[in-house]
């Protein structure tokens, strides 16, 4: 990793904020990995800050669980195991099925075009092998849904809950040979929601988190000497 974690400054934003973004996003993308200490004294000096701001965004990352505080070592970023996959995205795949049948009965006609446009997006990146805007349109695709059902506290679960494993499915995605089976899945959903069948839009949802589960589960098997 860089010597330097680098800080984009936001002049609408506190220091503090723009600290906890930094060091969310290094770890979200894998720039911060799983075990390594946080060090206030070494990050201070990396991104230009004062210790205050790194203590303050370490104790909001514990709280979202991407930071675990270890007896006499100090906070290091969260380690994740097959337990905490499994148990996020069975959580998931529940909240998923009813954000999709909140959509079948609020998606407004604008709604569905921007869904539609978003599918399009995203089967377009995977025609063309664009392997980081596939992650960025698929976020994308999920936000649409998420966004219809009008319901704030549903949103923010979801939320958090996909930035939890955001960083090992990130890794897993870069790693697949073909992702012709996840815009399949994605076009069952559209249609299921279109239609306004509630049932199967809810089916086709959770059949696609739980394809993620194992796709994600066995990306950690074969990646576990790595350090992942």
């Amino acid at each position: 990793m860089d010597d330097k974690l680098k800080v984009n400054l936001n002049e609408y934003l506190p220091l503090r904020d723009v600290v906890f973004n930094t060091l969310r996003d290094a770890i979200l993308k894998g720039e911060l990995k799983p075990g390594e200490r946080l060090m206030e004294k070494q990050l201070a000096e990396r991104m230009g800050v004062s210790r205050t701001p790194i203590r303050e965004a370490i104790r909001k990352l514990e709280l979202e669980g991407l930071v675990s505080m270890v007896p006499r070592k100090g906070a290091e970023v969260a380690r994740i195991t097959e337990k905490d996959i499994t148990d996020v995205l069975e959580i998931r795949a529940s909240l998923e099925a009813l954000a999709v049948k909140l959509a079948c009965k609020k998606m407004t006609p604008d709604d569905l075009e921007v869904l539609n446009t978003s599918l399009k997006e995203f089967s377009a990146v995977v025609e063309k092998n664009q392997v980081d805007k596939i992650i960025q349109k698929d976020v994308e695709f999920h936000d649409v849904i998420y966004q219809s059902t009008r319901n704030d506290k549903l949103i923010h679960i979801l939320s958090n809950l996909r930035e939890q494993i955001y960083r090992y499915r990130v890794e897993y995605i870069r790693n697949l040979t073909s992702y012709k089976n996840i815009v399949k899945e994605h076009k069952k959903i559209v249609q299921y929601i279109e239609e306004k069948n509630t049932k199967l839009a809810e089916q086709a949802a959770v059949e696609h988190i739980e394809n993620q589960e194992k796709a994600v589960i066995e990306f950690i098997k074969q990646n576990t000497s790595t350090g992942l």
